[in-house]
């Protein structure tokens, strides 16, 4: 009998109600209609139309969209569930970038001798330490020492450590994967937290960016690029293959993995001297008062996040159970220049989304060069999106870039050379902050033993800033900066809810977060919207 009513229901849909809805929406009924979206596997695409270019029509595979039909200024739609997923994921990863600044700071200034013991009881502490030594190559040997860097991490760092295993569930699979590809004990990827607090953007005041850390130099030599619009330093799988490569190297060279942290952070030839001052001694405990202070901090720091994470539970640290890893997102080449507006306005995928997932893109762009490959990674749901819908999205963002009032950054790579004069006014300082590069490179590149220059002086340099193509249009040229507010000379940043001084300094070419800091007075990182923070050091 219910079989029966069921095919009546049917029949009168069909007959009935099904002409009806076809009347108002002006298309004829069809059998696909009568189901749940739900229970839809493959629609038909329709054609797409972006400023007039149409993309021939495709089936796709999609288990929870009604229409995958775009337009310009139209969001493909999402299944709201995994979306709201997404953006508490994103959220998490999004505002651990400005946990990078207190772990770096809190590394480079720990006092192991003098910190005081807190919290656990050292005969536990034996047997676990005893415990992770049996399964780790790393000499996990009790010393007091290192008990009071735990001490101090339970105390200071006990929030941090929970946001980092929340962090670590993104990251620490794509870690793994390398690192056994290598040959590498899987425990390194503690040491991307030590390094960048899971920070793909990181950058020390020396220079060293992305997760692992890496300096330029030291990058170039592992094959990590960096030009105008991309840093390969920071990007999470050609940045985590260099430091697998690296760290061999330095475990070849070392034989101890101890030895070998103490020299990725600060060099094998302080590693040397430190052995040599010690009177020949190659455990890292005999050496560590020999090394410089930050790397004196550094493998401790290492071995105290590693003891954390495995006895995370035993210490009351929660963490948020993630169900978006990182092998819940993948890439498509892409063939044409487009930005992240672009690409966030038409795959409805937010902008400080595609920053976290592509944090190479300097600009956020991703540029078209010859000879390279550039990708895109999105979340798998919109990858789709993005490729079904690839000529209609490149038509669209090649006629809006040409609609422009102001031009994009013109690329400038680290291969190209340019030469520069000496003008009145000029210093070594200045012109290094102009092309983003160091003084140290600058006077390398040029031959130079001393800061004085004289006017006329011709330099070699290899710019890493982008130059911006210049334009009569002066008021294009100020909408291609970031919006600020002019209060005499000096340039004014308002602050707007969901800032934060992360988010800010990436605003403004060459401001980092300590520089607001010290400008402003600031010594938290919590900011009060409306606040009005200073640009520049008003007082020089």
């Amino acid at each position: 009998m219910t079989a029966i009513r069921e095919i009546i229901l049917y029949i009168i849909m069909l007959v009935f109600v099904m002409p009806l809805l076809a009347q108002e929406q002006g298309t004829p009924p069809t059998l696909e209609a009568t189901f749940s979206a739900k229970e839809k596997v493959e629609v038909i695409q329709k054609p797409i139309k972006l400023n007039g270019v149409f993309e021939e029509s495709q089936k796709i595979k999609d288990n929870s969209i009604e229409s995958t039909t775009i337009a310009e200024g139209y969001k493909l739609q999402d299944n709201s569930e995994a979306a709201k997923y997404d953006s508490i994921w994103m959220k998490e990863l999004y505002e651990n970038a400005s946990l990078y600044d207190d772990m770096y700071n809190y590394v480079s200034n720990l006092e192991i001798d003098t910190l005081k013991q807190l919290t656990i009881d050292t005969e536990v502490l034996k047997e676990r330490l005893e415990l992770l030594d049996q399964k780790t190559p790393f000499n996990i040997a009790y010393n007091p020492s290192l008990e009071r860097v735990i001490q101090s991490f339970l105390l200071r760092k006990h929030e941090f450590i929970g946001r980092m295993i929340t962090a670590s569930q993104f990251y620490f699979p794509m870690f793994e994967q390398e690192l056994d590809n290598y040959n590498i004990p899987l425990e390194i990827k503690y040491l991307a937290i030590v390094e960048s607090a899971l920070n793909p953007r990181a950058k020390s005041r020396v220079g060293a960016t992305g997760l692992w850390q890496f300096m330029y130099s030291t990058g170039k030599m592992y094959g990590l690029d960096v030009s105008s619009y991309v840093d390969d330093r920071s990007d999470p799988i050609k940045s985590t293959a260099a430091a697998c490569k690296y760290l061999s190297k330095l475990y070849q060279t070392f034989g101890d993995w101890d030895l070998a942290l103490a020299a990725y952070n600060s060099g094998p030839g302080n590693v040397n001297k430190a052995i040599r001052r010690s009177g020949g001694y190659t455990n890292y405990w005999n050496i560590r008062r020999n090394l410089p202070r930050e790397t004196a901090g550094y493998v401790p720091a290492f071995l105290a996040t590693m003891y954390l994470f495995e006895y995370a539970e035993e210490h009351g640290i929660k963490l948020n159970k993630v169900e978006r890893p990182y092998f819940e997102t993948d890439t498509v080449h892409v063939k044409q220049l487009i930005t992240f507006d672009q690409i966030s306005k038409l795959v409805g995928v937010s902008i400080e989304e595609l920053k976290v997932l592509n944090p190479s893109y300097k600009l956020d762009i991703i540029p078209k060069i010859k000879g390279k490959k550039y990708f895109l990674r999105l979340p798998k749901d919109a990858i789709g999106k993005f490729v079904t819908n690839e000529a209609a999205i490149y038509a669209y963002a090649e006629k809006e870039i040409k609609s422009r009032e102001s031009t994009l950054p013109k690329l400038v790579t680290a291969e190209d050379r340019i030469g520069y004069r000496v003008k009145s006014g000029d210093y070594l300082g200045k012109i290094a902050e102009r092309y983003g590069v160091g003084v140290s490179q600058i006077k390398r590149w040029n031959g130079l033993r001393s800061n004085n220059l004289r006017i006329g002086q011709r330099l070699i340099i290899y710019p890493r800033k982008p130059v911006t193509t210049v334009s009569s249009n002066k008021k294009a040229s100020l909408k291609s900066t970031p919006a600020v507010s002019l209060n005499g000379n000096s340039k004014v940043h308002t602050v707007k809810a969901g800032d934060s001084l992360w988010t800010i300094s990436r605003k403004y070419p060459g401001i980092t977060i300590e520089k607001l800091k010290q400008w402003n007075g600031i010594s938290g990182n919590n900011l009060q919207p409306g606040t009005k923070l200073k640009l520049c050091d008003c007082s020089s």
